[in-house]
């Protein structure tokens, strides 16, 4: 198993305690992103857990704030704060909130919740890099139900116009949503060819192979005056076999048995 392998099945396993201690939601969700956090905060992105705030810092915002606990298990096994904290998630008076919060953590830049917000803020924060001359990357992850919202196609064009090429959406594209499968809920197809036409340049991977990711979240697909798309083909659930590709693990808490046997196949697998 390698590095970024076994730092993302302990992330997964975090989460699966997280919510199940809180009685939090969105495992499904989650758990489809945590290879791309795992190679983010373990390969990729330029941070320091022990300068947060440095000023150089590549800056990241998940704009599908509702998969919060995969945020906070990745900061914390990276080294931001005490793995400890992560027994408080959902709790009265926690500073982790089950939507991801900025508020008294450090290495989380901004407070996401409300979907569709996550890339205008993204871009806004490109734009004044590149105003300051700042050499910093701005990276975003958005879900792919995220896209239904209208907000994030004006900060798409938005960001075309802009020419913000330190800019990098990443979208989870798992392919179901809260309620049901994508393409049944409001069809997103032909993807790639939205993104091209809007004008940013356009990498697909697969979202939990980590020598693809890697490659495609790095710098090497960067188009100058171009902003970068990393539509990442990911499943639901990742990890838990009876998770996997069910809409029910969007809301769903694992409990008792489903607790047990989520956390054996995760532990297996580590």
């Amino acid at each position: 198993m390698t590095d970024l392998e076994s730092l993302a099945q302990r992330i997964r396993i975090h989460v699966l305690r997280m919510t199940s201690q809180g009685g939090s939601s969105h495992i499904g969700s989650a758990f489809s992103m945590v290879d791309i956090m795992a190679a983010l905060y373990g390969r990729v992105l330029n941070v320091d857990p022990k300068n947060p705030r440095k000023a150089n810092r590549d800056r990241f915002i998940l704009s599908k704030g509702h998969a919060g606990a995969a945020v906070y298990a990745t900061l914390a096994e990276c080294g931001f704060f005490p793995v400890e904290w992560l027994k408080s998630h959902y709790q009265d008076g926690s500073y982790l909130s089950g939507h991801v919060s900025h508020k008294g953590i450090p290495g989380v830049e901004f407070s996401t919740g409300s979907l569709g917000h996550g890339l205008g803020v993204a871009a806004g924060m490109a734009l004044a890099a590149k105003q300051k001359e700042e050499s910093h990357r701005v990276v975003c992850l958005l879900s792919d139900g995220e896209c239904d919202e209208g907000s994030n196609w004006e900060a798409i064009l938005f960001a075309a116009h802009h020419k913000l090429d330190n800019l990098m959406a990443i979208i989870d594209y798992n392919k179901i949503q809260s309620l049901a499968p994508v393409q049944e809920t409001l069809a997103l197809e032909p993807f790639t060819d939205k993104w091209r036409s809007f004008g940013w340049s356009v990498v697909e991977t697969d979202g939990h192979d980590f020598p693809q990711l890697t490659t495609a979240l790095g710098s090497c697909h960067q188009q100058a005056g171009q902003p970068t798309v990393v539509i990442a083909h990911t499943t639901k659930g990742k990890g838990v076999s009876f998770m996997e590709n069910s809409v029910l693990w969007h809301y769903r808490t694992a409990r008792g048995d489903e607790f047990d046997a989520a956390l054996r196949e995760l532990q297996k697998a580590a």
